[in-house]
């Protein structure tokens, strides 16, 4: 959580680049972006130069004697024309540079960063901006990653090809499903803004900080009141420091457990930004379509290896060119559907073993097609599909109100049972504005899935009339594979009372008399 006085700020800065002209929500948060990038290039080199000064050791210089004018400290400094000059002409030019310097952070930008462009027009309006940056409290690693995600909250459109933001309870519930350790290799193939990735890291913070090493800090909102929950509580940041998490567990998650591709640049440059922020040192962040021939070509360290743990939200609509497509995924379902082949690409980028939990749209789940029931059969017949969780239709809101469901599966083995859950609130209305509400079952669908026990799904505990409840994959077969909840799901009836027709009919007749003896008591009165 972030101060109100905090989003005050971010919510003036947005407002300045609406009010001039730039009104793409994904292009503020772009333009944003390389100004916080900037700024941080030249914190971190300060804070080099200090600590050279402390010890005499040399490094790695980001700016050399020609490009001192380009660091954050001189150039916010700047007249209104220099520096949109300066930015425009220099500045985005140097990004690609610092892109080929591997010492530099630009090398934590890969590819994406070389095609930086300032789509800032007006001069007045990059001078707020930069003042504003320039307050944020980016020196602050607690409030960092928090200060990002306020900044993703305002995307409120869904790209061309059907990918949005995916709602960050929803992500929450699906990676302590997950439950990821400090060892493990995280990917999402559709990465986005980078939240399952970010989260994931969030949660790892979290499991791996002793109790004595959490702090709390107060909130308060822009006049310093304190900022209170629905009970008159004060709200507070907690803090994870990760203190239980080694050396060697900490080069691992800086450099080898988060992996992200997408061929959104736009996006890639937010993803990985996103991560910088909430402390992650060098993401794998690649600028690639995963459908693609390309893919295993260019990444096989990934494609054989294989990941631990896969979290994703493919897009859901699209259909693809199938010589574009990569043989091997073409192998495991025959199609054009992108959300067929995101689910066949997850299932071979898991190595035996992994899991994988997947946001796909319920088509998915009952689709006719040869290419739908070839995609189920192989998660059932050739891999240990865990559970399939109904999402209610409004999730997604207001992007889209299509109706979602979660499969987690094991690659690898095959399926005995399946489990299911319907959530049918998630703690927000479920129309276009999304407000907060007490019903909310997100809590008991994490804690019921880690306590799930199969030795109950032959007995007659087994409630099928219940949210959570067990199928058999002899009844999930003998139904083509299909894994939607309402195939299996018992609904109980409630027989209705009704009086008699007699009954009824005789209070009809006396309610008629009252109004006709209404009617000649008004006649009389005219």
């Amino acid at each position: 959580m972030i101060t109100g006085q905090l989003k005050s700020k971010i919510d003036k800065l947005w407002e300045e680049f609406w009010t001039g002209g730039i009104t793409n929500p994904l292009t503020v948060i772009e333009q944003i972006t390389f100004l916080m990038y900037a700024r941080m290039l030249d914190m971190n080199e300060q804070a080099d130069e200090k600590r050279f000064a402390r010890t005499k050791k040399p490094f790695a210089r980001r700016f050399n004697d020609n490009e001192q004018h380009l660091r954050w400290q001189n150039l916010r400094h700047l007249g209104a024309e220099e520096l949109y000059k300066v930015v425009k002409d220099e500045l985005f030019p140097y990004f690609s540079k610092a892109n080929d310097d591997e010492s530099t952070e630009g090398a934590i930008f890969n590819e994406f960063m070389k095609d930086a462009q300032l789509m800032i027009q007006k001069q007045s309006l990059l001078v707020k901006a930069v003042e504003m940056v320039n307050d944020l409290p980016l020196e602050n690693s607690d409030t960092k990653g928090d200060l990002y995600e306020y900044l993703l909250s305002k995307l409120t459109t869904a790209g061309i090809n059907g990918q949005f933001r995916t709602p960050r309870h929803i992500i929450r519930a699906m990676v302590e499903m997950m439950d990821p350790d400090k060892n493990s290799r995280i990917c999402d193939p559709s990465t986005g803004t980078g939240g399952f990735l970010s989260v994931s890291y969030e949660y790892l913070l979290e499991k791996y900080t002793s109790t004595d090493a959490i702090e709390r800090e107060p909130l308060f909102d822009i006049d310093g009141k304190p900022l209170l929950d629905g009970n008159g509580k004060q709200l507070e940041n907690v803090l994870y420091s990760g203190d239980l998490i080694d050396e060697e567990a900490r080069k691992h998650i800086d450099t080898d457990m988060f992996h992200g591709f997408d061929f959104d640049a736009t996006m890639l440059r937010v993803a990985a930004m996103n991560l910088v922020m909430h402390g992650i040192k060098q993401p794998d962040i690649h600028y690639q379509d995963t459908l693609s021939k390309s893919f295993s070509e260019k990444f096989p360290n990934e494609a054989k290896s294989g990941m631990e743990i896969i979290l994703a939200n493919p897009p859901f609509k699209g259909s693809l060119d199938e010589e574009d497509v990569c043989p091997e995924i073409l192998r495991k379902v025959k199609t054009k559907k992108t959300e067929l082949l995101f689910v066949a690409l997850i299932e071979r980028m898991l190595r035996v073993g992994g899991r994988s939990a997947t946001i796909v749209p319920d088509g998915v789940l009952f689709g006719s097609s040869n290419a739908h029931q070839q995609l189920r059969k192989l998660l059932v017949d050739n891999n240990q599909l865990e559970a399939v969780i109904s999402l209610p239709s409004g999730v997604f809101k207001p992007y889209a109100g299509v109706s979602t469901a979660i499969l987690i599966f094991t690659k690898g083995g095959s399926t005995d049972h399946v489990w299911f859950y319907d959530v049918q609130a998630d703690g927000f209305s479920l129309d276009d504005k999304r407000t907060p509400i007490k019903d909310n079952d997100l809590p008991d669908l994490v804690a019921q899935f880690k306590a799930r026990d199969k030795t109950i799904a032959e007995t007659e505990v087994n409630d099928k009339t219940q949210k959570a409840f067990w199928v058999n994959k002899s009844d999930i077969t003998s139904n083509k594979y299909d894994l939607s909840i309402n195939r299996y799901k018992e609904v109980v009836y409630q027989e209705e009372q009704y009086e008699a027709p007699k009954v009824i009919l005789s209070k009809l007749m006396v309610l008629e008399n009252e109004i006709l003896a209404d009617l000649k008591e008004l006649e009389g009165m005219l």
